[in-house]
């Protein structure tokens, strides 16, 4: 497993983290997954608050209970459910962050976050005050760093000249170029680490049928399955392909997987593992689609 540094942070993450959202319902499985992934070298586990209504935090919490010192635990705030539990609120403010964190630490069983994320946001947000939540949160120790989970051009610019952000989730894949046009660059510069969600793009650089995605018709999602399978050949799984374009860019720090089962975990861990893309190869999987491109929030 290769492991980086993300951003300037102290954090040295497995390239490949585990994407704790996918987790099912059976909670002995569950806790088993995890311990396997960390006995292959996955350090960094992002889960949520919002993720089944805090009982993620709660299966993370307890299979890393006793392992906190060889573990990066991730978790995100803003989404507030509402009293009823039938829906959620977005509320990034002071006063709910400071609160939310505390339920956090109780449900993974720690004392502390070392990447607490910002679960969205818009450019309408109170940025000045959530930025003060959270630096107030590393003053008092509970957490180690902060981030934001966002795809907006223009909220992460906001952050990256207002903040002391250690990282940005974002989504990325060969169908999901948009970061490429103004965003990885911006944050490479920064030294602010990326956080890549959604290589596979929803299965379809894995194996599943083609079908219409983020403006491309299915016809183009199916030239670009053919050029990673015409990269792939006999050497790499498809899947491989796709985690390595995603990891190929140098501000992406690592790629966030959703893994819910044994073969998956098995899966991700033989892709990182495959051999990294040459320089022409990446050319001929960028030349098969042009980028797509963010038409609102820039």
């Amino acid at each position: 497993m290769n492991y980086k540094q993300l951003g300037k942070s102290d954090l040295r993450i497995s390239e490949i983290a585990f994407g704790c959202m996918s987790l099912g319902r059976d909670q002995a499985a569950d806790v088993k997954l995890l311990h396997k992934a960390l006995e292959q070298g996955i350090n960094f586990f992002d889960t949520a608050d919002l993720y089944e209504k805090g009982a993620n935090e709660e299966t993370v919490g307890k299979a890393l209970a006793g392992m906190r010192d060889n573990v990066i635990i991730a978790t995100k705030v803003g989404n507030q459910w509402r009293p009823d539990r039938n829906g959620w609120d977005w509320n990034p403010s002071k006063t709910y962050i400071l609160k939310a964190v505390e339920e956090s630490l109780k449900r993974l069983q720690t004392d502390y976050i070392d990447l607490y994320q910002l679960h969205g946001g818009t450019i309408d947000d109170p940025i000045d005050e959530t930025i003060e939540a959270f630096e107030l949160l590393k003053q008092q120790g509970k957490i180690r760093h902060y981030g934001i989970s966002s795809i907006r051009p223009n909220v992460i610019r906001e952050y990256v000249k207002r903040s002391n952000i250690a990282s940005v989730m974002l989504q990325y894949s060969l169908l999901d170029r948009r970061p490429e046009e103004a965003v990885l660059d911006l944050l490479q510069k920064e030294g602010i680490g990326v956080l890549a969600r959604g290589s596979l793009a929803q299965g379809l650089l894995a194996g599943k049928p083609a079908k219409a995605y983020l403006g491309y018709t299915s016809e183009e999602v199916d030239q670009a399955i053919e050029a990673v399978n015409t990269v792939a050949q006999s050497v790499r799984h498809p899947a491989a392909v796709a985690l390595h374009y995603t990891l190929h860019h140098p501000a992406v720090t690592a790629a966030v997987l959703g893994i819910r089962t044994r073969e998956q975990l098995d899966e991700a861990l033989q892709a990182a593992s495959s051999p990294k893309l040459r320089l022409n190869e990446i050319e001929i999987l960028r030349q098969t689609l042009p980028a797509n491109r963010y038409s609102d929030h820039r």
